[in-house]
């Protein structure tokens, strides 16, 4: 389960390459990147459920989708009432992708050190075993 999400982003990341696009500028490039922001950070967010054991797929595609329309609408709204709400947009979402990938990070090294204890209880010939 926790390969969908990686699997998802791996193939937008080859799509983008594969298409050429002309530079996005202006305002259409802050509502891209708040709408980068939330994918990456739903990403994570579903990396880090899997880890726990509570990966949904409707959550995700949900969570998904819903993220990037809010993060683009507030950075929209933003710009018609004349206040860069992109940035607290960004922030938000720059916030959450750091505290999960802190997650996902513990999640590592915890499954690392509790491999390197398993080796060291493990008996390493059959003389060790009385």
């Amino acid at each position: 389960m926790i390969l969908i999400p990686i699997l998802a982003l791996l193939i937008g990341a080859a799509i983008t390459l594969l298409v050429k696009i002309d530079p996005i500028t202006g305002a259409n490039a802050q509502y891209l990147a708040v709408a980068c922001l939330a994918g990456i950070d739903t990403v994570c967010g579903g990396i880090r459920s899997g880890l726990e054991g509570k990966f949904r797929n409707d959550v995700f595609l949900t969570g998904f989708v819903s993220n990037i329309l809010i993060a683009s609408g507030l950075a929209w709204l933003g710009d018609k009432i004349y206040i860069n709400l992109f940035l607290a947009v960004a922030l938000v979402f720059a916030t959450r992708i750091f505290n999960n990938l802190s997650v996902i990070r513990r999640f590592g090294l915890t499954a690392v050190l509790d491999w390197r204890q398993r080796q060291k209880k493990k008996p390493s010939g059959p003389l060790e075993n009385p």
